[in-house]
């Protein structure tokens, strides 16, 4: 339990971000799993810009880091290539 005004202040932040945080990382992941469950190669390169834009964004808020979104965009354009 927080037992000073700024302590209480963080704990309400903390928590509005961390839904923030939830969000942004689901969104990532749903259209990653667009691509990787594509049925074709041209439905799964429909939705590679938007799984690369996703990454980005989550990388950008530190919601991830660099490197694993440099290694999620690999795999996702390697698999949506591959189809």
């Amino acid at each position: 339990m927080p037992n000073t005004k700024q302590a209480k202040k963080r704990v309400r932040q903390d928590e509005i971000q961390r839904l923030r945080n939830k969000t942004i990382k689901s969104r990532m992941r749903t259209a990653v799993k667009h691509v990787l469950q594509a049925d074709d190669s041209a439905k799964a390169a429909e939705a590679l810009p938007e799984a690369m834009k996703r990454i980005d964004k989550a990388a950008k808020t530190n919601v991830i880091h660099d490197n694993a979104a440099a290694r999620h965009k690999s795999r996702v354009s390697r698999a949506a290539g591959s189809k």
